[in-house]
């Protein structure tokens, strides 16, 4: 039996980060929470200040045998744009900056190497600016954002909806 691994990506508001990642084989779970910051274990309230140093995030857990981090990070690049330092579509503050966070020295030369292939595809006029770190302590979000996409689908396709997102996503990784 494979030991499951651990991926965590940052790309603006977690709750349009989750059902990406969900609908795959070989994806175990995907929770939405904070990483990166030096508070323990913050709040929502507090994270949303952006005085926390979180990036709102998910992680996943995987079954390598089924689904490779290769695969992974090719679903995550597509969620996100990539030349946006300041937030994520209608998301702003550093909370919902895009990043990378590796768990292990494989995940980092993947994570670099995916990076470095999109910067030299010439796909973005813009620089790519998602930042590739060490993986720190991952803190779960309140109960109400875990699979806000199911729970709350009335809300969560009206905030999608309007956070320009998907035609982002249309335009740019078809």
């Amino acid at each position: 039996m494979t030991a499951l691994k651990k991926a965590t990506f940052a790309g603006g508001c977690f709750w349009c980060m989750v059902k990406p990642f969900d609908q795959w084989d070989g994806v175990h779970a995907v929770i939405s929470g904070y990483t990166g910051g030096h508070v323990e274990n913050p709040t929502y309230k507090e994270v949303k200040t952006g005085t926390t140093g979180h990036y709102e995030a998910v992680e996943i857990t995987f079954d390598p045998s089924i689904i490779s981090y290769h695969e992974i990070l090719e679903v995550y690049w597509r969620q996100i744009d990539p030349t946006d330092a300041g937030g994520q579509f209608q998301d702003r503050g550093d909370q919902y900056r895009a990043a990378i966070f590796y768990h292990d020295k494989d995940q980092q030369e993947l994570a670099e190497a995916s990076k470095k292939a999109l910067c030299d595809s010439g796909k973005f006029s813009k620089p790519i600016v998602t930042e590739i770190l060490p993986a720190v302590p991952f803190y779960p979000a309140e109960d109400y954002h875990q699979d806000f996409y199911k729970k709350s689908e009335k809300e969560y396709k009206e905030d999608r909806a309007k956070s320009g997102r998907d035609e982002f996503i249309a335009e740019n990784w078809k």
